[in-house]
């Protein structure tokens, strides 16, 4: 029954809706997987074995009475630890909230069992969804960082030690860590999932995001958790019904995309370097390499300002009761964030809308840029998550981004290519990540 890790997730809620398969069944593999390799990868901040076959065993005496099952029914989700539960303890990678649980779940949490989902753990994440690194080390080489700050969330899906997680990114904390441990990590248009009852590091960098093997898996789960919510004002009236038809569908005639290698190409070491060149060169059809807009340059000043200062506000609590229990790196960024002026903030703000506006013209004549997701395999030592360069221009502008397991790096490490979408225009992102998938696997074979 191994065999089970090989297959889409639609294909295994298909089993067990046809009672092929149990939920039981299904999540006793997964446990055994976290038998083998949880000792060495530490990606779960809470695991509850008898509590994730009591909801197994829940959710396969419902199919078995008749009752309408949802698109995830027995399915086991992995959540990031700082997306609030009332059953499991929400930590937040941090000594100052441990064993701390919330009085109600999050939106998406209770998005996810109307779904038929189980909530199968808790996944480590940096510190307050920072940069200071949790314990996680990566599938493929325990010397390496798995990336962060949904470091847990990323390692899982590449152990088998779950078929679907959820992260977040505020920077470059989904794409980053998807690349590094060769797994698919999609982050929707901003806007599209609730943040509400997530810890919350910046209301307008925030963006929950999505951990599978294949892009039909993220669409998947991604359509279950879309939804407008009154709670968090940033979310919009979004259809997801169709979301993973059209993913699969894909698109009508060979997409175009724009690449670009942008500023920080001299950062990535040659063997990765190489790999992207042959990328290139073998969807030279479909690719065509520009230089990045010079007010990119502009984004990472204006990001920091945003992203520092709204730290500072939303930890300023713990900075002045408990700051030694704080890493250097949060320190540092309250620190900073508490010296902007209004006028700082205000103008790395307004400038989101302004960049987008300039930019958004791409999309008229392409399907989608393309990018390095990091720079390069991921590195050395387990002391730094590694660099968001390539990812926070993205979550700044609230553009899709995925980041697809397509190459490999020194030492034969997942490299990741990260393909970015217009805003909002989710459903073609994804059929066009889709049709990417599978032209390179024909390039691989």
């Amino acid at each position: 029954m191994s065999n089970v890790f090989s297959l889409k997730v639609s294909e295994i809620a298909d089993k067990i809706r046809n009672s092929d398969l149990t939920s039981v069944e299904l999540c006793n593999l997964y446990i055994d997987q976290i038998n083998k390799f949880e000792k060495d990868v530490k990606a779960w901040a809470h695991f509850d074995k008898k509590l994730l076959i009591e909801k197994a065993e829940e959710a396969d005496n419902h199919r078995r009475a008749g009752k309408v099952v949802g698109p995830l029914h027995g399915i086991p989700v992995a959540l990031k630890d700082i997306i609030g539960t009332y059953e499991m303890p929400t930590e937040c990678g941090t000594v100052l909230r441990k064993g701390k649980t919330e009085s109600q779940n999050a939106e998406i949490v209770d998005l996810l069992k109307s779904a038929g989902a189980i909530v199968m753990g808790k996944t480590n994440t940096s510190e307050l969804a920072y940069l200071a690194p949790p314990k996680t080390k990566n599938p493929h080489d325990y010397s390496r960082t798995p990336g962060g700050s949904s470091s847990g969330s990323a390692a899982v899906i590449a152990s088998h030690m779950a078929p679907l997680s959820i992260g977040s990114q505020t920077g470059g904390s989904v794409i980053r860590p998807a690349s590094y441990c060769g797994v698919v990590g999609y982050k929707p248009s901003y806007g599209l999932i609730s943040r509400n009852g997530v810890l919350k590091t910046s209301y307008n960098l925030d963006h929950i995001g999505v951990f599978g093997r294949t892009v039909e898996d993220v669409a998947l789960l991604a359509k279950v958790l879309i939804k407008k919510d009154p709670y968090d004002k940033a979310t919009i009236h979004f259809s997801s019904e169709f979301m993973l038809e059209e993913c699969k569908k894909g698109p009508m005639f060979d997409p175009k995309f724009i690449f670009y290698k942008t500023e920080s190409w001299k950062k990535i070491d040659k063997k990765s370097r190489d790999a992207f060149e042959f990328f290139i060169k073998s969807f030279k059809k479909n690719i065509e390499v520009f230089d990045t807009p010079s007010y990119f340059k502009d984004i990472d000043k204006y990001h920091r300002i945003i992203h520092e200062t709204d730290l500072a506000n939303n930890f300023q609590v713990y900075y002045k009761k408990s700051k030694n229990k704080l890493s250097k790196e949060m320190q540092t960024a309250i620190s900073r964030g508490m010296k902007y002026s209004a006028k700082e903030y205000l103008d790395a703000v307004d400038f989101m809308d302004r960049s987008y506006e300039s930019y958004k013209e791409v999309f008229e004549d392409y399907h989608g840029v393309l990018s390095p997701c990091s720079t390069g395999v991921a590195d050395k030592g387990l002391k730094s998550t590694g660099s968001a360069d390539f990812n926070r221009v993205w979550s700044y502008m609230h553009t899709p981004a995925i980041s697809l397991p397509l190459l490999q790096g020194e030492n034969n490490l997942p490299l990741g290519v990260q393909l970015i979408g217009d805003k909002y225009d989710d459903h073609r992102f994804l059929g066009v990540a889709n049709w990417l998938e599978k032209e390179s696997k024909k390039f691989n074979e």
